[in-house]
């Protein structure tokens, strides 16, 4: 058997802690009961998700599509859908290139941000000028 070596060991590592990133992508899916809520913030008034956390969307989506997958995703989980969610009020499911589900409102996919830590945090508006708070 072979040992592994220095650089082959730490492509291990790397992968394992992408991968555990990655499967942190994969959240709760979000009731319709939690969405329509929207809050005050030092940028106005915003979507909010669960537990009051600020939506974003990306300009790199087209309407009904994400186009955030992978690294992406990890930084900005997509506010996912069950399987059985129906739209409401502006709000529709659409599926996520993995085949999962993810909300949209008007269209544009809604992200979470791994930056925010409280309710009313909007530490990724404007982030590499792409990505914005979600406004109802």
């Amino acid at each position: 058997m072979q040992a592994l070596s220095v650089k082959s060991g730490r492509d291990v590592a790397f992968a394992s802690v992408v991968a555990l990133l990655l499967a942190g992508c994969a959240g709760p899916s979000v009731a319709p009961t939690q969405l329509g809520q929207s809050r005050e913030t030092r940028v106005g008034e915003v979507l909010v998700g669960p537990e009051g956390m600020t939506l974003y969307t990306y300009d790199e989506d087209t309407p009904g599509t994400s186009n955030c997958t992978g690294l992406c995703a990890a930084a900005w989980p997509p506010l996912h859908a069950s399987s059985e969610a129906e739209g409401f009020d502006g709000f529709t499911p659409i599926t996520r290139p993995d085949g999962s589900r993810q909300w949209a409102y008007d269209g544009e996919p809604l992200y979470l941000y791994v930056g925010d830590s409280k309710p009313a945090d909007v530490r990724g508006d404007g982030v590499d000028g792409v990505w914005h708070v979600a406004r109802p």
